[in-house]
């Protein structure tokens, strides 16, 4: 799994249209927390796991090809049936 870099976060937040308080609700951690993240790229490797949880529950992945950033997956059509 990519790691998870301010960046990447907020672009997974902005697919989901998540505050940074909604993301705090779903990851299980304070809204402080999210927040200093955000701006300083501080936080330990538990609350980045838990962050990273809560955006592949709704479908989100955290990437870091050449560039960092969040992409949606989308379900194939077999996946459906």
């Amino acid at each position: 799994m990519a790691a998870l870099t301010p960046e990447a976060n907020r672009a997974a937040r902005a697919i989901l249209k998540w505050s940074v308080r909604e993301l705090a609700d779903h990851a299980g951690v304070a809204f402080s927390t999210v927040h200093r993240f955000e701006a300083t790229g501080l936080a330990t490797e538990t609350t980045k796991d838990k962050i990273k949880a809560a955006f592949a529950l709704h479908g989100v992945e955290i990437t870091n090809g050449d560039y960092t950033g969040a992409r949606l997956l989308l379900k194939r059509k077999s996946e459906l049936e």
